[in-house]
């Protein structure tokens, strides 16, 4: 869809861009509708084992497309419509059933770093710009977006984010818990990749068992109701099998 595209490779990693240079990768009410449906097709695809999202022309968005915005909020049914989209769209990315990681080049500020949350991980350059603005704005950010911040960074750090509603670096959002690794710009598309690859080639059951575990820990859920349906697949599964084998050959497993 328009200013969405995604694509998959063969070594496992699919990659989700941003893709509306022109603007920066603003993010519009449209894309945030088609956000869910693209990520159910990745989702559905068997090759598909890591998602990487980034953007389109050295930047990763500068979030909500602000001309866009104003007409939003000209009308309160459309302003709640609007959030109502962008919050369905955040969660999709979070449910996404494969490891996520947001690659940040340049700018990621308000919807951007808000998708970048989001994600299970995020990579960064050193002089990324990071920051979620809606107290510029005077815009009341979803609970959603606020909470999922909160768990990532702590009460005082998101705090800290969101009532100034300034930028930070990269190398200063991984000081922050913002992000989990800051590495120079000519590196990070690499550097990425690397991990990506290395994650693709990681048991498909451990990481699924991993993600609603975490998750559940997270959100105050029991994480034994979670990771219940992962123990009683992997009786049976061949993973573990493979993964044995694999380690007493010498050789990588193939999962």
């Amino acid at each position: 869809m328009a200013g969405l595209r995604a694509y998959a490779g063969a070594d496992g990693v699919a990659v989700l861009l941003v893709d509306r240079p022109a603007k920066r990768n603003a993010l519009t009410l449209a894309m945030w509708r088609g956000l869910p449906g693209l990520l159910a097709r990745l989702a559905a695809d068997p090759a598909v084992r890591v998602l990487l999202l980034a953007g389109s022309g050295g930047t990763f968005s500068a979030g909500a497309d602000i001309a866009e915005l104003l007409e939003v909020y000209a009308d309160p049914e459309h302003a709640d419509a609007y959030h109502r989209a962008n919050v369905a769209a955040e969660e999709a990315l979070a449910a996404f059933p494969h490891p996520t990681v947001a690659v940040v080049r340049g700018a990621a500020v308000g919807g951007g770093c808000q998708l970048a949350v989001a994600c299970d991980l995020r990579f960064a350059a050193e002089d990324a710009r990071l920051g979620i603005t809606p107290a510029k704005l005077g815009v009341v950010y979803p609970a959603v977006p606020t909470a999922r911040l909160t768990r990532l960074v702590g009460p005082a750090r998101a705090k800290y984010l969101l009532f100034s509603a300034d930028l930070v670096t990269g190398a200063r959002a991984e000081l922050l818990g913002l992000v989990d690794e800051a590495v120079p710009a000519d590196r990070l598309d690499a550097r990425a990749l690397e991990y990506a690859r290395t994650v693709a080639g990681r048991s498909p059951q451990t990481l699924g068992a991993v993600k609603d575990v975490v998750a559940a820990v997270a959100e105050g859920r029991d994480p034994q109701a979670a990771v219940e349906p992962w123990e009683r697949r992997s009786r049976s599964a061949p993973d573990v099998r493979e993964g044995l084998a694999a380690f007493l050959e010498r050789r990588p497993p193939r999962f």
